[in-house]
């Protein structure tokens, strides 16, 4: 259930995993004991740096709510709570945009990795907006903010071997108008930003992700064009009217755990390992190649450093929507959400909310209410969720190049491809062996799953 087995957990499974786990678990925790120190940072450092952001006028990164938006997070019991958000409304002191996150920390260190990727990612993506984007007014209003960066001796870890034309950034369909001048740049903008933000912890001197990593599930909106990103398990489901006025759910991202066919496949051509063990036979995880560790159950995340040379990637999926009239909201949320609610009650709850501002915390409470039923003897995971409610005064025509996931009477797996509406395209192979991230327009795929019988 947790989303990488710890060298404590790895003790009580003594029976199934190997005698390298020992090796393994002694390396680990001589890794933990080093590295205590610096993963917490320098405290100077870090307080100037909160206190800028903390100044930052429309960015909501706690328990808040706004007019257009509602975001809530509690604590498990596993510890302390890993997962973080973000809300920045007026990203780039653009009015009509806004940036939202949900980062879901695993690991002993996940807590700090999630929340330095909340608060270096958007940064990178506005960057590289400004970098990327020929219209003076957004390189105007976004000035502002670059120049504090640097008066405030903040490193973006910028990487300017990413200076390459848009148009070779990813293997992707450019359709003519179906794809606005937004969605262009802002997928360029996003991919640069995951590349830069990996390597930024990589070389991070206080926080130490070699075991340690997280989830992003990211959004940007400006007028009616949306565009998502999307690493690991947390994710996005839109709540929509359909023709007859019905509240639906689409599932807007995909879970990336080692259930998908492309996904093992590429973890097996690293040389990496994927199976379940008997504990857990329905939780698929991925493992080094010569021991059984750590066990980690997503084949995407940032950080994770001791894996990213057996498959693990943080290349994003992006996708890109046109709201139209019928499109009320969506939810960004972590997998301590979707583990016990499925996407439809997830939109229910929040479009039967008394209060807008009260939508998150509804859809929290409902979960943790959930767990203790459907997992009496588990211990509760950590809870984010994000709710942003558009207000999109005329109706438009959403894109047809491409048709939605809909996920449909899922009631606890945040996995279950199986109930995927199909689409008239197979998937293609990818090759993953550059990094580039993989883009589709309001697309989702049945995808070919594998069929590993637990180790």
């Amino acid at each position: 259930m947790g989303s990488c087995l710890s060298a404590e957990q790895g003790k009580t499974q003594s029976s199934m995993l190997s005698s390298s786990t020992s090796t393994s678990s002694r390396r680990f925790k001589n890794r933990l004991s080093n590295s205590f120190f610096r993963s917490y940072g320098s405290p100077t450092l870090d307080s100037k740096r909160d206190e800028w952001l903390q100044g930052i006028p429309g960015r909501m990164f706690n328990n808040d709510s706004s007019e257009c938006a509602s975001l809530f997070t509690k604590q498990g019991k596993k510890g302390v709570n890993q997962d973080s958000m973000i809300v920045w409304e007026n990203f780039g002191l653009n009015e009509d945009t806004t940036f939202c996150g949900i980062f879901d920390g695993h690991g002993p260190y996940g807590h700090l990795v999630s929340r330095r990727v909340r608060d270096s990612l958007p940064l990178k993506v506005l960057a590289y907006w400004d970098q990327i984007s020929e219209n003076e007014y957004i390189k105007e209003n976004t000035m502002d903010i670059l120049m504090r960066i640097k008066s405030s001796e903040e490193n973006l870890y910028l990487d300017d071997e990413c200076d390459s034309p848009i148009a070779h950034s990813v293997n992707f369909n450019e359709r003519g108008s179906n794809y606005s001048e937004f969605f262009k740049i802002l997928k360029e903008a996003f991919l640069r930003a995951s590349r830069s933000m990996d390597k930024e912890l990589k070389n991070h001197p206080y926080i130490d992700s070699h075991y340690s990593g997280t989830t992003a599930v990211i959004l940007a909106i400006q007028g009616k064009n949306l565009i998502m990103g999307n690493i690991g398990d947390s994710r996005a489901v839109l709540g929509t009217r359909d023709e007859n006025g019905s509240l639906k759910a689409i599932q807007m991202t995909l879970d990336f755990k080692p259930l998908i066919k492309y996904e093992v496949e590429r973890i097996i051509r690293c040389r990496g390992r994927v199976f379940a063990v008997p504990d857990e036979p329905e939780v698929y995880r991925v493992w080094l190649p010569d021991d059984d560790f750590p066990g980690l159950a997503m084949t995407r995340a940032f950080g994770d450093f001791c894996l990213k040379d057996y498959g693990l990637i943080s290349q994003p999926e992006l996708t890109y929507r046109k709201l139209s009239v019928r499109d009320e909201f969506i939810v960004l949320a972590s997998d301590g959400i979707w583990d016990v609610l499925s996407n439809e009650k997830v939109v229910d709850i929040v479009a039967s909310s008394p209060n807008q501002s009260y939508a998150a915390r509804c859809v929290v409470d409902l979960a943790l209410r959930f767990w203790r039923v459907k997992y009496p003897t588990s211990r509760t995971d950590d809870c984010a969720v994000i709710c942003l409610f558009f207000n999109v005064d005329s109706p438009t025509v959403v894109s047809s190049t491409a048709s939605s996931l809909e996920n449909e009477g899922i009631e606890t797996s945040a996995t279950d491809v199986s109930d995927i509406t199909e689409n008239e395209t197979q998937i293609a192979s990818h090759d993953w062996s550059s990094l580039q991230g993989m883009s589709r327009a309001t697309t989702m795929l049945k995808l070919p799953m594998l069929d590993i019988p637990p180790r």
